[in-house]
């Protein structure tokens, strides 16, 4: 059996292109692929395999000139067209381009030569009009490397899946850090947040523009590592504020009216020095209200919890995240905690973020409450209750 055949003329011969005439050889019996198919799996892993866009322009107009559409052994697989019809293929190509690319499908072994003896590229045909021989371009490595294609794609696929499910962790990572150091500097949290934040910017400012898989993988560990230190400051603080995040909120609860027993909000009042007035009437919960209710009419509130609200307690962390994005200051939420009680002040809160686009000053609409409670005029039902038929009907109009 012959190993391969050698190319006409001045062309060399080489040990890689007899390797490549080889593998083309070994063919499983029955074999076929879909040219297009092969084309694409090698277009898409042509990093791995090594060759160019260009190459991969004339390669195309070659497949053109291959009349099936399935490579296979039994279709014969040598394409014979001469310079100037597949420049006219490859878009008008120039001939030494032409000529270029076609020596590089050479080198990486994606085609291999089968010269006439004179060098011209023909097909002889027997008196039954059927192929006897052909000398031009084989396809039959395409064939034979269809596989090794297939994993190229399929490596190139994952590797660009994985860059872009790091690159979104790293854009949560920012977004999430530099915006709850922003809230922990305007909110006072104790802390040394600008060391924190120089650090921040320094692992930003080091990624590369166009960074490569390893690269991200190194900033995304430094940034989950700053996470981490960014939220376990913030949950300090928090439980520190909030003495009663330990009690079950399952139950409904009666906010002390007694200014001399410790709220949640003591510290950030001792800080402030504001001065709150005594209430005279003991503030209930609103346990007239279950919290499915006030989900049902106040359902906006929901997109801002973090693992969902399932009792009063996630309402409340989540009403105290939202009045900073309606802009609400913290004393005066303070305020209104201590006037209405924490659960009646985060039901109000959900409300107004409800009706978020009709309240010109979410902030002094809620001291107006405020006060409006503070002297037994407030309640909280009639609000719910408006909530809960405006979005009834929203939602029928919806439907």
């Amino acid at each position: 059996m012959e190993l391969g055949t050698t190319p006409f003329g001045g062309r060399t011969m080489t040990l890689a292109l007899l390797q490549a005439q080889i593998s083309s050889q070994e063919i499983p019996e029955g074999m076929a692929v879909d040219k297009w198919q092969a084309y694409r799996d090698l277009c898409e892993g042509k990093s791995i395999i090594g060759v160019g866009d260009r190459a991969l322009a004339v390669l195309a107009a070659l497949l053109s000139f291959y009349p099936d559409s399935e490579l296979s052994e039994e279709n014969g697989l040598i394409v014979f067209p001469s310079n100037r019809q597949l420049s006219l293929r490859a878009h008008g190509m120039a001939n030494a381009t032409l000529r270029r690319h076609l020596a590089a499908l050479l080198d990486c072994g994606l085609i291999t030569r089968r010269d006439s003896p004179n060098g011209k590229r023909y097909a002889r045909k027997g008196r039954g009009g059927e192929l006897e021989d052909a000398f031009g371009f084989s396809l039959a490595p395409l064939l034979a490397r269809s596989e090794e294609f297939q994993l190229a794609a399929e490596r190139v696929r994952a590797e660009n899946r994985a860059l872009k499910l790091m690159r979104e962790r790293i854009t949560l990572h920012r977004r999430d850090i530099g915006k709850l150091i922003e809230t922990a500097i305007d909110e006072g949290v104790p802390g040394n947040w600008g060391e924190l934040w120089r650090r921040f910017r320094e692992i930003v400012a080091a990624i590369p523009r166009k960074a490569a898989l390893a690269e991200l993988e190194v900033a995304g560990a430094d940034l989950a590592a700053l996470r981490e230190e960014v939220d376990i400051l913030l949950e300090t603080f928090m439980k520190v504020t909030n003495p009663s995040a330990n009690e079950s909120h399952n139950e409904p609860q009666q906010s002390n009216s007694n200014t001399d027993t410790p709220t949640e909000f003591e510290l950030a009042l001792e800080k402030s020095k504001a001065s709150v007035e005594p209430i005279t009437r003991l503030q209930e919960p609103p346990k007239g209200y279950p919290l499915g209710l006030v989900l049902r009419a106040c359902p906006e509130i929901i997109d801002y919890a973090v693992d969902g609200i399932g009792n009063w307690r996630d309402l409340m962390a989540t009403a105290a995240q939202v009045r900073g994005y309606l802009g609400v200051s913290p004393s005066a939420y303070e305020e209104a905690c201590e006037v209405m009680g924490q659960e009646t002040a985060a039901v109000v809160v959900a409300c107004i973020l409800q009706r978020a686009q009709h309240i010109h000053s979410a902030g002094g609409y809620l001291r107006a409450l405020t006060g409006k409670a503070r002297a037994g005029a407030f309640s909280v039902g009639p609000m719910l209750m408006a909530a809960l038929k405006a979005n009834g009907a929203s939602t029928r109009m919806a439907g």
